[in-house]
């Protein structure tokens, strides 16, 4: 039986190590409360207990960082969950071994990413390094909260300054605030509800802490070019050096494709005698195949491509690389936008303004929804509001024929007067 005696913060100053061997001296007030001294000098607070038959022994605190009284205090604690029979060691242990945030993220990339797009897969890969990673990489998943969602996200939607470095080497970027970005707070939202609903399948968790994630407010970007301006980027393209940017911007406002879908096109997916493209689901942004008629102006931009792009290379804008399509046309767009005085107009508003010709030709939402290759209806009818010119118009036709004609009204005392002369 070893001795007891009272420990002190006198005791602890003044007991000395012993060369080669660890030894502890149990406190006399409370049982299996103890300090262990090492052999290299080092003293740590240390609790015996017994569960389910087993002698365990748990070490929870060191001298000096953990006083006397603190330490005795803390021993007490584990005795009454002892006492409940909890076993804190095992508690601990399984603790260490739950998975933390970053294998999670690391699962998460491993066998959900492949199922995605390579350009969404880098993005959710970016999103999960910048700003998942550093503020819960170290985390146990069942810790994380509704509440550690909701600061991240509101971090992420104030954003930051750009560019993102210590010391920008740009005046105007160093004096340069932080821009809001609501939008990418809700898109990371919706990565980590996802993230968490497959560790709930997965057993790593009970619920998803980002199941009702606080959505900001979102302000759709919506620009049209005017006829004025598309006739003014036609005379631009026109005059392009660079046949091959210029073409490519031209399909893009006569299919209303994504600019990556035109980059990657290959004369294959051409079926020019039945006037169609069909576009493989690897390509596309909804992950299906998708197959869509084309003008005559499209086919003439494939033919004239065939001409110049070299026998046995597939791709109708081959690049720079070898063996791979063009990857960068943005220089190009840039000076295109000075030209044309467009500079606050996207290659994407292409898209847009190919479905808002559509929406004034009178086709319908869901014909510009199978154009555009949408999965979801919703967002498509983010161009309904389009649709009140033509049918403004058409309830303008309705009320010209229901209107009565107008009648020519006689002065009745002139009739008179006329009659008797």
């Amino acid at each position: 039986m070893p001795e007891r005696i009272k420990l002190t913060e006198k005791i602890l100053r003044e007991v000395e190590p012993v060369p080669g061997r660890d030894y502890q001296i149990f406190d006399s007030e409370m049982r299996g409360f103890a300090v262990c001294i090492y052999r290299g000098g080092g003293r740590a607070f240390t609790l015996d207990y017994r569960h389910a038959g087993r002698q365990r022994r748990m070490t929870f605190g060191r001298w000096p960082d953990w006083s006397v009284s603190a330490a005795r205090e803390r021993a007490r604690e584990l005795r009454r969950e002892i006492d409940a029979g909890a076993d804190p060691l095992a508690l601990r242990e399984e603790k260490r071994e739950a998975p933390r945030v970053d294998d999670l993220i690391e699962r998460y990339c491993a066998e959900h990413l492949p199922k995605l797009s390579e350009r969404s897969q880098a993005d959710q890969r970016s999103v999960m390094a910048k700003l998942v990673a550093p503020v819960w990489g170290r985390k146990l998943v069942v810790d994380i909260t509704q509440s550690d969602v909701d600061r991240l996200l509101t971090q992420i939607a104030e954003g930051r300054a750009r560019p993102h470095k210590a010391k920008p080497n740009n005046r105007a970027r160093k004096l340069q605030g932080a821009k809001p970005t609501p939008v990418r707070a809700n898109r990371v939202g919706e990565i980590i509800r996802k993230m968490f609903t497959l560790a709930v399948q997965w057993g790593w968790c009970e619920d998803n802490p980002a199941q009702r994630f606080h959505r900001r407010m979102e302000t759709p970007r919506e620009r049209f070019l005017s006829k004025e301006e598309i006739a003014k980027l036609a005379a631009a393209l026109d005059a392009a050096e660079d046949r091959r940017a210029a073409d490519i911007i031209r399909l893009c406002m006569l299919t209303g494709a994504r600019l990556g879908e035109v980059r990657q096109a290959r004369f294959e997916q051409f079926n020019l005698e039945q006037m169609s493209w069909s576009k493989p689901p690897a390509m596309t942004k909804q992950r299906r195949a998708h197959r869509v008629p084309i003008s005559d102006e499209t086919a003439a931009i494939v033919r004239q491509r065939l001409m110049l792009v070299p026998n046995g290379v597939p791709w109708l804008f081959p690049g720079d690389t070898p063996g791979q399509p063009v990857q960068e046309v943005r220089r190009f767009w840039a000076r295109v936008q000075k030209d044309c005085g467009l500079e606050d107009v996207r290659i994407h508003d292409l898209r847009h303004t190919f479905a808002s010709l559509l929406v004034s030709g009178g086709a319908s939402l869901e014909m510009i929804g199978k154009l555009l290759g949408h999965s979801q209806m919703q967002t498509t009818l983010r161009y309904a509001h389009l649709m009140d010119s033509p049918l403004r118009a058409g309830v303008d036709a309705v009320a010209s024929a229901f209107r009565p004609k107008p009648r020519l009204v006689h002065d009745a005392e002139a009739t008179v007067k006329h009659q008797s002369a």
